[in-house]
């Protein structure tokens, strides 16, 4: 394989993360992501690895200076963690705009990112700014008044913070949805890439024929940048769960 892949469990539901663990062992993925770290111990028994570790949830982040020292005192612990566990990345979110101007958001963004970016760098450990969408109004498929919904802008805070250890988390389902043109931005954005999720457009379903986007040339694309990380399965499957996520991994595997 020329893409290290991944797969998050909260999709898999109602199957438990361990069990998401054992079906992902048997497809021969090397990772199980964003799962606690009670199951990391789990992952390494079966020469696997968590690919980017959980942090504060995406409703609280670095948006509001006021949700600052919580976002803080959670990403400080995991890093933490992960350091200990050779786990690479932490994933981080903005929150919601709730009103605020771009100019404003991004001033606090860049300051509270900035505030923890030397421990990141310390720990060896990158911190990934998930771009999510705001146009979809149903749970977990999009998320209305997040106020990173631009990959532009979310590249933009990462610029401004200057660490090799704060780059962005580009999720091909969210900036489809949001932008479209996804060869063309990831490739504008490769230096600041520091892990990709999938699903398929419309409904964060499987990443098969039956949606809009073309996985196998985006995974090309990802591959000619030099892109090293990985990229995680994030999508919600219809189908029997195992085949779909084998068929996920045929498709991203070029």
């Amino acid at each position: 394989m020329r893409i290290n892949q991944s797969v998050v469990p909260w999709c898999f539901n109602p199957m438990t993360p361990r069990e998401v663990v054992e079906m992902a062992a048997r497809l021969k993925l090397p990772s199980v992501e964003l799962i606690s770290p009670d199951l990391w111990p789990l992952l390494k028994e079966k020469g696997m690895t968590c690919a980017i570790a959980s942090s504060h949830g995406f409703s609280k982040g670095f948006a509001h200076q006021e949700e600052h020292q919580q976002c803080l005192d959670v990403l400080r612990k995991n890093i933490d963690l992960a350091s200990n566990a050779a786990v690479p990345s932490i994933i981080t979110f903005s929150g919601f705009r709730r009103g605020l101007s771009n100019a404003e958001g991004t001033r606090n963004m860049v300051d509270g990112l900035k505030k923890i970016a030397g421990h990141a760098e310390e720990k060896k450990v990158t911190l990934c700014l998930e771009m999510l969408n705001s146009r979809v109004n149903v749970n977990m498929k999009g998320h209305p008044d997040y106020f990173c919904d631009d990959i532009d802008l979310s590249v933009d805070i990462c610029k401004q913070v200057s660490s090799e250890r704060v780059k962005v988390l580009f999720d091909i389902y969210h900036v489809q949805i949001m932008h479209g043109d996804i060869i063309a931005r990831l490739k504008k954005h490769k230096d600041w890439i520091g892990h990709y999720h999938t699903a398929g457009v419309p409904g964060r379903n499987e990443i098969d024929d039956a949606q809009e986007i073309k996985y196998a040339p985006i995974m090309k694309a990802i591959v000619e940048t030099g892109y090293k990380g990985f990229v995680g399965q994030e999508f919600i499957p219809l189908r029997d769960k195992a085949t779909s996520l084998a068929e996920a991994i045929r498709i991203c595997d070029v």
